[in-house]
């Protein structure tokens, strides 16, 4: 059976660079699927899996999303009720909180109870947006974290952080002066607020695990 992964597109987001790394975990582990970068609802709902990336404010990524015809209304269906895997990448995952906290108050899916508000340093020597390579501390296992251990370094671009109010869908932080969340999960559903596209051989490891995964 061939498979097909939605990246979706919002007019946010690196889009290429991920189909990119999608497209070149495909070629390397010869699997059955094809890349689909694509602004259709009804694309969305017929993927095997779905990846949402994100750039620039909370806002502005949702109000890009609820100009799609149906998109909102398909992605509640095909995640929460079909339970299709999905992965957020960055704004893509602060999306998923029940708040956004960026130029005023935002609301996002839902999907994982939390909010997502801005990084502020005590510490004048952490800049903000926290930008760079940082190393995780895994809290728990999951599938799409086979392989990758504690320690393992990502790319990360980003001014404001998802607090989740359950701390069982936490399953890594990165240390930014204080705990950071770096990747949560819950049933189907995987956000990371760096960026697997840019973060090498280790992105590419996350990927490729989010792409075999089935429940």
């Amino acid at each position: 059976m061939r498979h097909t992964i939605a990246i979706i597109d919002y007019g946010s987001g690196n889009l290429r660079s991920a189909a990119k790394a999608v497209e070149r975990v495909i070629s390397e582990k010869n699997m059955q699927a094809d890349v689909c970068i694509t602004a259709q609802a009804k694309e969305v709902a017929a993927a095997s899996h779905i990846i949402l990336p994100g750039q620039g404010a909370f806002a502005d990524c949702m109000e890009g999303l609820s100009s799609i015809d149906g998109m909102i209304e398909t992605l509640n269906e095909v995640v929460l009720e079909k339970k299709t895997p999905f992965l957020g990448i960055c704004v893509g995952m602060q999306l998923m909180a029940t708040k956004g906290f960026e130029h005023g108050e935002h609301d996002g899916f839902n999907w994982i109870k939390g909010r997502v508000v801005p990084i502020i340093p005590k510490d004048p020597s952490y800049k903000i947006p926290h930008m760079g390579w940082n190393e995780l501390h895994v809290s728990t296992d999951h599938p799409v974290m086979r392989d990758i251990g504690e320690g393992s370094h990502f790319y990360f671009v980003h001014s404001y952080e998802f607090k989740c109010d359950d701390q069982q869908h936490v399953l890594a932080c990165t240390d930014y002066e204080e705990p950071v969340t770096a990747i949560i999960a819950k049933d189907n559903i995987v956000g990371v607020q760096f960026h697997p596209e840019k973060s090498q051989e280790v992105g590419l490891r996350l990927l490729s695990n989010f792409l075999v995964w089935s429940l």
